[in-house]
């Protein structure tokens, strides 16, 4: 499998749902992923990371957030952490949503290419589209590359926390519940 990206749009699964994205720094492609999904610019995007490393260039990292990404990632858990004075200076993010995704593909594009923006296939407020032909025939126009599945994925959207306080708050339940976050963060 050729795993290209360099400053292109695409689509790509994750072991959650199809995302689609594109460098962090991109802003010509970050602002059409916004057009593209109809999508609010109040809403930010989440940022997918290859490991600990790419997320502590982008993110404030401390040992309570250290013991989750040890925990819980590679996986369907996005926590929200107060961004890199050079993450608010290049894209005007305070605080950012990182996750390490459980798949082979999405982290080989990550190893690769460095942290990427994403957000799930679909109209913004709609469900994502999980189908690769239906993403094909609504999206295929749009971005630079769509990567078929080839590794289940779980169609359920990550738990978000938001790490930014000295305790948690839960943005959204998935597949990993808050009491099982709230065990390790209060280690």
């Amino acid at each position: 499998m050729s795993v290209i990206l360099m400053s292109k749009l695409i689509i790509f699964p994750t072991d959650t749902v199809y995302g689609i994205g594109c460098p962090i720094f991109d802003i010509q492609n970050i602002h059409k992923i916004y057009d593209i999904k109809h999508r609010s610019l109040e809403k930010p995007l989440a940022c997918l990371c290859y490991d600990l490393a790419q997320i502590e260039e982008i993110a404030e990292v401390n040992e309570k957030v250290k013991r989750l990404i040890t925990t819980f990632m590679p996986g369907a858990l996005t926590l929200i952490l107060k961004a890199k004075p050079m993450v608010t200076a290049k894209i005007g993010y305070k605080t950012i949503g990182v996750r390490i995704p459980d798949s082979k593909l999405a982290l080989e594009l990550l190893k690769e290419n460095g942290p990427m923006l994403t957000s799930s296939v679909n109209e913004s407020g709609e469900a994502p589209l999980s189908s690769y032909e239906e993403i094909v025939e609504a999206y295929g126009s749009f971005v630079d590359h769509i990567y078929p599945a080839t590794e289940d994925f779980s169609n359920i959207s990550s738990t978000v926390i938001d790490c930014t306080e000295d305790s948690l708050r839960l943005l959204r339940e998935g597949t990993i519940s808050l009491d099982k976050i709230n065990e390790i963060w209060n280690v």
